[in-house]
């Protein structure tokens, strides 16, 4: 879990309540511990995008992030989360970067201000799910390689890959568990041997 600013408890307590048990990203060391534990997957939760591109690049994180996305850890990537990952910000806050792993265009707060926020019942590929929306992101351009899961007024809201999840919403606070079990299924599959 990157837990430099956003809504870190939240995610912690619906993945806690599917049993796992999450580990607090910070630093550089905290994505491949000094004992070698690897993280079996990574949530990067909603909050201010701009302030979470900041202090990802200032402490150092944005090189042992990039590694571990590219090699197919499993990532949910919610609201700001999403925007730390897309290829493109169409309308990025001065000086704003992201990690330009996920093929998509985004553009910020698309649904609106803060008093626009609202809880919908959103349809997705995986079945419904309560999710709120605050000062979404709205995915503008998906690539080739990315399956779209759900769209909400017309717009692009939620997609997929092979090993990472991105929603404009933020499940994780109505309680919502659907994207974080396909997320721990995901991490599932990728930490069971292959049969021969």
């Amino acid at each position: 879990m990157l837990a430099l600013q956003g809504g870190v408890r939240e995610h912690c307590a619906v993945l806690e309540g599917l049993g796992a048990e999450p580990v607090l990203v910070r630093r550089p060391d905290d994505v491949i511990g000094p004992d070698g534990v690897r993280l079996d997957a990574l949530v990067l939760p909603g909050g201010e995008s701009s302030v979470i591109d900041r202090l990802v690049s200032s402490v150092g994180l944005d090189g042992p992030l990039k590694r571990v996305i590219t090699d197919g850890l499993p990532t949910l990537a919610t609201c700001a989360g999403l925007i730390l990952l897309a290829v493109a910000v169409l309308d990025p806050a001065p000086g704003q970067q992201s990690l330009q792993l996920l093929d998509v265009d985004v553009r910020r707060n698309a649904f609106g201000p803060q008093r626009a926020s609202a809880e919908v019942r959103l349809s997705s590929s995986w079945g419904p799910a309560e999710v709120a929306f605050i000062r979404a992101p709205a995915i503008e351009r998906v690539g080739p390689d990315v399956a779209v899961l759900a769209e909400h007024a017309g717009r692009v809201v939620g997609v997929a890959t092979a090993s990472v999840i991105g929603l404009a919403c933020h499940p994780e606070l109505t309680g919502a568990t659907l994207f974080h079990r396909r997320l721990l299924d995901l991490a599932e599959s990728r930490r069971r041997p292959l049969s021969a």
